[in-house]
């Protein structure tokens, strides 16, 4: 035991400590991708919801819209390189991982091997049969042989994962920075709206950044060849659960002299709560326990808004004879949460179905008395609630 105590990788042991787990059963690997296909195709609604309060833009359900349409090809094609979980294909292929206390969501390590086998899609779709010679071999097998035809099956779901990968449009472990223009403030003052996402590997949850920012620059930042790589980078690099907004925009701020970052918004997709897959504790392990809720209708799903706004500007000096604006970001006033938080406000919401909302209407437990709710109906509505 203390010789395989040492030889432990790194990687194993966080694994450990984080109690990720592999979904061994068919049937389990199955109704997970399938709750989670329930759950992106709502996602889009709450979103539509969210316009309709006035608490988001056109453009930002289009953006975020497009994330989660990315984030729900994934699972599809996950779900497809995972279809044979359990069964004996005749060759060793492990189950997927998940967190099972963090986030619910597939580990990070998911997304590093999906980029990877996408490098190589197109040389491993070249080596197999097609779906129709697949098919043709499977009738022959079940007719003449009268055999399931397991091993097909399972080169059938690895070409279909495959080809979903070539298709292109998931969400990678980075999704470099994209810019919008907003339009022009002046003669050589424009404004962009750049946004990009990551899966963050501390917390294995997707999150979406949103930044509008003025630029002064002498070109416009998607056509500079100088500054939008560095920005691109810089913006990659500085995208971690564990920073807070008030440092990621105070270094842009610092690092880039005329862009002038105006909004910064992160959105955090979940974590993903089910009494079938995760250890949760506290309010939401009672209310989950307590709906005794039917198949495909056992999760809820949180999702968190952080908002820093620039207050004003300030001028400082930038070397012998020139200056350069700076920004005084505000930070929540309330009960000195926002040294705490880098932000000015943080919005906390928790999607779930009817059965588990009302569960915790009756509960109403103090914890969630701010959170909003927004209650998805077994027709697929989505109805928003404080």
């Amino acid at each position: 035991m203390r010789v395989a105590r040492v030889a432990m990788s790194d990687t194993i042991k966080d694994d450990l400590v984080r109690d990720h787990v592999g979904l061994t059963d068919t049937f389990a690997a199955r109704r997970y991708f399938r709750k989670f296909e329930t759950i992106t195709g709502h996602l889009m609604r709450v979103a539509a919801v969210m316009e309709q309060e006035g608490r988001i833009s056109k453009l930002d359900v289009k953006v975020i819209g497009g994330y989660l349409q990315r984030l729900a090809a994934t699972f599809q094609a996950l779900s497809l390189k995972y279809l044979m979980t359990g069964r004996d294909t005749g060759t060793f292929f492990g189950s997927i991982s998940i967190d099972r206390t963090e986030s619910g969501f597939p580990v990070f390590r998911e997304l590093l091997t999906m980029a990877n086998d996408a490098q190589q899609a197109e040389r491993h779709l070249a080596g197999t049969m097609n779906t129709h010679r697949l098919k043709d071999e499977m009738i022959r097998q079940i007719v003449g042989e009268l055999e399931i035809p397991t091993k097909l099956q399972f080169a059938m779901s690895q070409r279909l994962y495959y080809e979903e990968l070539v298709k292109g449009d998931l969400f990678w472990g980075q999704n470099d920075p994209q810019a919008h223009w907003l339009g022009d403030l002046g003669p050589g003052r424009r404004r962009y709206l750049v946004h990009w996402s990551v899966y963050d590997s501390q917390v294995n949850l997707p999150t979406i950044y949103l930044m509008e920012v003025e630029d002064t620059g002498a070109r416009g930042l998607p056509v500079d060849d100088r500054r939008w790589p560095e920005v691109q980078a810089h913006l990659i690099a500085q995208s971690l659960a564990g920073l807070k907004l008030l440092t990621i925009a105070q270094g842009f701020d610092r690092d880039f002299g005329d862009l002038h970052p105006k909004l910064l918004r992160r959105i955090h997709v979940g974590p993903m709560y089910s009494a079938a897959y995760t250890l949760q504790t506290g309010p939401i392990h009672d209310v989950l326990d307590e709906a005794h809720s039917p198949e495909g209708q056992d999760w809820a799903l949180a999702w968190t808004s952080e908002r820093l706004e620039s207050e004003r500007v300030e001028t400082e000096r930038a070397g012998w004879f020139g200056t350069v604006e700076r920004e005084i970001f505000a930070l929540d006033p309330f009960a000195g949460r926002g040294i705490d938080t880098g932000a000015t406000a943080t919005e906390r919401a928790i999607i779930m179905p009817a059965r588990p909302f009302q569960v915790l209407a009756e509960k109403n437990p103090p914890g969630f008395r701010e959170v909003r709710k927004f209650v998805v109906s077994p027709s697929g509505q989505v109805v928003s609630y404080r």
